[in-house]
């Protein structure tokens, strides 16, 4: 498997090479923690957008200032290495602010994807995407799975033992 994980400084070049090649680059972003079968719908559906699926992940820091001090679950490198083990995920790189939006300014995909549960006017970074002629795609959720109802499921099992 080559190397999936990089840094934004070492990514950028390599997006810049692919787009020499005319190569259609799509990104989303999330958290990420404990992985799913939502999960990997979504980036499978992501990936069929275009050639290149780039996926910033949120850092530890991030995830924590977003989702509370008890996430996440599974720290950001072990994130990083199972959504590397993916066939539909081509680079991931691990951001620390609480949004994508420096990844996106200095990636400028082709596609930005993002869950349908934002709206499009909401999709940090899609107005630079749009600028630069690209566009944003919201994709469906599968139903009745996230990281949240997984916990939920397992702290009510350890009430009921």
């Amino acid at each position: 498997m080559k190397n999936k994980i990089h840094t934004l400084d070492q990514l950028i070049p390599i997006i810049k090479s692919l787009k020499v090649q005319q190569k259609t680059i799509v990104f989303t972003n999330g958290c990420f923690d404990i992985l799913h079968a939502g999960h990997v719908t979504y980036l499978q559906q992501a990936k069929a957008q275009g050639d290149i699926l780039v996926v910033g992940l949120n850092s530890d820091k991030s995830v924590a200032a977003i989702k509370g001090p008890k996430r996440p679950i599974v720290e950001e490198n072990h994130r990083a290495f199972v959504l590397a083990g993916l066939a539909c995920v081509d680079f991931i790189t691990i951001f620390e602010a609480p949004d994508p939006l420096n990844v996106i300014q200095q990636v400028i995909p082709d596609i930005l994807v993002k869950g349908a549960d934002w709206a499009e006017n909401d999709i940090i970074g899609g107005d630079i995407v749009k600028l630069s002629g690209g566009k944003v795609i919201r994709i469906h959720l599968v139903p009745e799975i996230s990281t949240t109802e997984i916990i939920n499921r397992i702290k009510k099992r350890e009430l009921n033992t």
